[in-house]
């Protein structure tokens, strides 16, 4: 008898594997892209209203309590968690289950990581892009601490606590100087950090063709120190002057984003000349990625 008249039983079936595809841009298509990248990247306390397809409203938060994917305060009021531990290979699929959830969760419930492990397969349709409106902007509001976890005259006891005295402790001064661009301040050191909507390629070479032109700076007490990719979007980041309050940078910022968008504009009909490509080696020199 040969080898494969001796095996027993019918063969059996080998389970398909699920194909999850990493998503680099998982905001692509929202008009808060920028902004849900600060929040989720760097911004240390923030709110902002997410509106939703259906015309209805939760509120988004840079942090919930002990790092929740979504919780239902005791008040009713509903927050989505963006900076979560926890991720698939597409964060819009994981924050939508998690708003998926929070929407028919009942008061005090807390969901404490999102969803990474059902297929995309079973739940086709739970991205933000499915579940907002996608050309709603986001009116962001800054808070010096997470007292907004909250409803007003409660005090956090327990685990809460505890956890709301170690996010406090974290935060580091921010000030919001337009759409996706913040001024923070870190340690001893101050940055304008900005989050544009661009393509990377064609952001890259206006940046070079300001800086060849000595246009990049935002004045006095400032550099341009590189970029970050976050999420498909390029960050560029300029050192400021510590001792300069965040509000004194809001015009140079604004001339800035003018210079800019001229600079954008005009790679339609000119092409970078040779000392904007070495501007351009340069500033991709200074790149990196953290997401």
């Amino acid at each position: 008898m040969g080898k494969g008249a001796r095996k027993k039983g019918p063969k059996q079936k080998s389970t398909p594997k699920v194909r999850d595809v990493f998503v680099g841009q998982p905001f692509e298509g929202l008009a808060a892209e920028p902004e849900l990248i600060a929040l989720r990247e760097f911004v240390p306390s923030a709110t902002a209203k997410l509106s939703l397809a259906d015309g209805g409203s939760v509120t988004l938060g840079t942090v919930l309590p002990m790092a929740a994917a979504a919780f239902v305060r005791s008040d009713g009021e509903r927050f989505l968690g963006l900076q979560v531990q926890t991720r698939s290979s597409d964060i819009s699929r994981d924050l939508g289950r998690s708003l998926k959830w929070l929407l028919e969760a009942k008061e005090g419930a807390v969901l404490g990581v999102p969803d990474t492990t059902t297929p995309p397969s079973a739940d086709e349709h739970a991205r933000l892009q499915d579940l907002l409106d996608t050309g709603a902007e986001l009116e962001v509001a800054l808070h010096a601490d997470f007292g907004w976890w909250l409803p007003e005259d409660t005090e956090a006891t327990g685990d809460v606590a505890v956890s709301l005295e170690r996010a406090n402790a974290a935060i580091m001064p921010t000030e919001r100087l337009g759409a996706g661009a913040y001024w923070l301040l870190s340690g001893e050191k101050a940055h304008l950090r900005w989050v544009r909507p661009e393509q990377e390629n064609l952001l890259l070479q206006a940046l070079a063709r300001l800086s060849a032109a000595g246009e990049l700076g935002l004045g006095e007490g400032s550099r341009y120190a590189g970029s970050f990719r976050a999420h498909g979007l390029l960050v560029p980041v300029w050192d400021l002057d510590p001792e300069a309050h965040a509000r004194e940078w809001t015009e140079a910022k604004d001339q800035l984003g003018t210079r800019l968008d001229a600079a954008l504009k005009s790679l339609d009909d000119e092409p970078l000349n040779a000392a904007e490509r070495r501007a351009r080696d340069g500033l991709i020199g200074r790149q990196l990625t953290i997401r």
